[in-house]
């Protein structure tokens, strides 16, 4: 049986279309297990029904017709007991429900069961027989495992564009959805755009002459280069921020010191130019798609889309040749920031893409032009989506296909109240973050997401809480000299001259290697990573500190972080290097020089659980605490975020969380240690209250966010947010907080602050 079962699986999931799929399914189960009928109904939550999607053995006249109640007949008691069902005579149990048009009038036995994926009832797979029996334990076995596979591959079949979201007279049924890349609401017609250059249609030759060859790549490269030097200048009429960083990461990326120089060598190995780009750019997108970062895994469509213009300009082509209708929401399989910053001017009022994360830089780009953006999106076909008439829900990662007259007066309506919240917040950009009652806190920037530096005062932002630095060493073929450092790290604390700005040492490892320095590990998460690395390596760690004390002479803003710290030991020993790094200084710079040098103070990111049971000794050895709640908060509760299956056990939200969270606060606040934090839940006004309640004084997040979480913390008195986090503690799930604290906003009078936040 188990080869049969192998068989029906294999099969199934290789059809290109559900429909057939289940009908071959049903019809080998049927054969298989030697029964009269097989039957399979899928859930329709919308409707609470199961809908009859296949049958051999039922009236084919009823398949896609016949519904049954979620709470009535069989075939829901099966969904709502979520277990198996074996009766020998349906027709004789008290739940039983005749329905005529399914002709089943001959089949008494029945064994029905449940298809569920992650807690969620997917359909019901059923079997029946003429003959009254009960079915063995071996055939009601079979029948289990079969849907227990099934309900992974029907989960995925959505996704897969497998399932249908419309109606047989075109109307959508549901939203599609994908993550809120960039907040806000637009409604428009869909523009696909699709590459007009593609590295993957590239096939790899070699080449008869490379002075030719090189000559096209130089002259590709000054062209790209030039093309991404007009998308900053046009963009930079509408914004100023670190979102334009990227183009300046894609203008180094083209220097023959980085990608450029390893194409040229490509091609000196006599490939010609198209083919020695393919290879360097899949080799650098190979490296961060294995990484586990997902920040640093959405690099690799940076450098996917740096290298689709330079193979569009290599092969000499126009890089947008369609024409746009007046106002459009843009779709593509990956919408990449050169896509957003070719079509920003022309009418582009939304983004919706099919792969891609909210960490993404077109993402990062919708979010600094306020134009609404969803990422990662289910798939569906191309030819339905084009031209239709579609709301973005940038809050709730919503896309609504040709929707109804109701749904466009709501969306209508919240686009005008949307409009005008936004013009509220921007008039305190250059006002303090204090609350009615005098409580301040002080809003930074998590900063050094790409080459640049995130340094825009339009942000309302009082320094840099957590400054990354990583990327300077991922995309290059060595590590960086201390010089190179030094210059990049003064750029960045002149950016803040009078306000601090925490730099956290390399934290790399098992699940961010570098191209030149490799790891490869089967928990990379548990393994060899952050400040266990650096400190493994003193050589890769006294440079870089040796960098950030030289950069910040003359400014004395410098403060250093420590990641992934569990236990004093590990504090003690980088302050040793740090100390060490200082009087080495001191003691290589001339007398002037060194008069400008300043120690910087020393704290810790607090991600790892066993560095809360250990506080107050480290209390001793560092100057401040900031709490890494994204890492915090997957540690805790053992749950990877970018893990489909269990992502939805993710919450910072979870009572053990904010009671972590609340602990180290106080735990801070008893041995006078500044506390700080940097992570999604600083960015989200439920949980910027939360924390302002329990005593972080400092909270970093992204640009976009500071000044929407500025306006709530200027609007709620710190006494009254102390009390709603002292209810909150008392609750026994994330949900309830959630509902309980979009209460208190809607009470509050920030009911508007609730889409976009929670």
């Amino acid at each position: 049986m188990l080869t049969t079962l192998r068989r029906i699986i294999l099969e199934f999931s290789q059809d290109s279309e559900l429909e057939s799929a289940l009908r071959r399914m049903v019809s080998q189960v049927k054969l298989a297990m030697n029964t009269d009928c097989c039957s399979i109904y899928l859930a329709d939550y919308q409707y609470q029904h199961f809908v009859l999607m296949a049958s051999d053995g039922l009236s084919k006249e009823s398949i896609g017709q016949t519904t049954i109640d979620f709470s009535e007949g069989l075939v829901g008691l099966v969904g709502r007991r979520e277990e198996p069902l074996n009766i020998a005579n349906a027709q004789n149990h008290p739940k039983f429900i005749y329905t005529p048009e399914v002709m089943e009038d001959e089949l008494h036995a029945f064994l029905g069961t449940p298809i569920i994926h992650q807690r969620k009832v997917l359909g019901v797979l059923t079997i029946q027989q003429k003959e009254t029996r009960s079915f063995t334990e071996t055939e009601e076995a079979f029948l289990v495992t079969l849907a227990a596979q099934l309900a992974t591959i029907l989960s995925n079949a959505e996704a897969s564009g497998l399932v249908s979201k419309y109606t047989q007279n075109g109307q959508w049924l549901k939203p599609l959805t994908g993550a809120a890349g960039a907040s806000g609401v637009a409604m428009a017609p869909i523009m696909v755009v699709q590459l007009v250059a593609d590295l993957n249609t590239v096939a790899i030759e070699k080449c008869q002459d490379i002075a030719v060859e090189l000559q096209r790549l130089q002259q590709a490269i000054e062209k790209t280069f030039s093309d991404f030097e007009t998308m900053s200048s046009q963009l930079g009429t509408i914004i100023s921020d670190n979102s334009l960083d990227i183009f300046e990461m894609y203008k180094q990326l083209l220097d023959s010191a980085n990608l450029g120089g390893e194409i040229a060598k490509k091609i000196h190995l006599n490939w010609n130019a198209e083919s020695a780009l393919k290879l360097v750019v899949d080799s650098y997108i190979l490296q961060f798609e294995s990484l586990e970062d997902e920040y640093l895994r959405e690099r690799a469509s940076d450098i996917r889309d740096l290298g689709n213009r330079l193979l569009l300009n290599l092969q000499s082509l126009n890089a947008v040749q369609q024409s746009s209708p007046e106002e459009f929401i843009l779709l593509a399989n990956d919408v990449t920031a050169s896509m957003v910053a070719d079509f920003q001017h022309q009418g582009l009022k939304g983004i919706v893409s099919f792969t891609g994360s909210s960490n993404s830089h077109a993402a990062i780009l919708a979010r600094a032009l306020a134009i609404p953006a969803i990422m990662g999106v289910e798939r569906v076909p191309y030819s339905k989506l084009d031209k239709q008439l579609a709301i973005v829900d940038g809050y709730n990662g919503e896309l609504f296909i040709a929707p109804n007259e109701s749904l466009i007066r709501e969306y209508q309506h919240l686009i005008v109240e949307e409009g005008a919240l936004f013009d509220k917040v921007f008039e305190i950009k250059d006002l303090p973050s204090i609350t009615p009652d005098g409580k301040a806190i002080e809003l930074q920037l998590n900063a050094g997401l790409s080459h640049g530096f995130e340094h825009s005062k339009n942000t309302g932002a009082v320094g840099i809480g957590l400054y990354r630095t990583e990327i300077p060493f991922m995309d290059r073929s060595c590590f960086p000299s201390e010089y190179e450092q030094t210059l990049l790290y003064q750029k960045v604390l002149a950016a803040f001259p009078k306000q601090s700005v925490t730099m956290r040492t390399l934290d790399v490892g098992g699940d961010k290697s570098l191209p030149y320095f490799p790891i490869t590990e089967d928990n990379p998460f548990l393994g060899w990573r952050g400040i266990r690395i650096t400190l493994d390596h003193p050589e890769i760690f006294l440079v870089q500190v040796r960098a950030m004390i030289r950069a910040n002479a003359g400014h004395g803003n410098l403060e250093i972080m420590l990641p992934m710290i569990s236990s004093v030991t590990e504090v003690e020993e980088a302050i040793r290097l740090i100390n060490q790094a200082y009087y080495e200084l001191s003691l290589e710079l001339d007398t002037a020089h060194a008069k400008l040098l300043v120690k910087p103070k020393v704290g810790i990111m607090i991600e790892v659980p066993s560095s809360i049971f250990q506080l107050k000794e480290l209390a001793e050895k560092v100057d401040f605490f900031s709490v890494g709640s994204n890492d915090l908060t997957q540690y805790l509760l053992a749950v990877d975020r970018n893990n489909a299956r269990v992502s939805s056990l993710y919450s910072s939200y979870h009572p053990s969380v904010l009671r972590a969270l609340n602990y180290i606060a106080e735990q801070a606040n008893q041995h006078l240690v500044p506390l700080s934090l940097c992570g999604e839940l600083a960015s989200e006004p439920a949980g910027a209250l939360l924390l302002m309640a329990m005593g972080y004084d400092k909270l970093s997040m992204n640009p976009h966010n500071i000044l929407r979480i500025k306006w709530v913390i200027r609007h709620v008195e710190f006494k009254r947010a102390k009390i709603i986090l002292s209810h909150a503690l008392t609750f026994s799930n994330a949900k309830q907080v959630h509902n309980y604290i979009n209460e208190q906003l809607e009470l509050l009078g920030l009911g508007g602050f609730v889409r976009a936040g929670m």
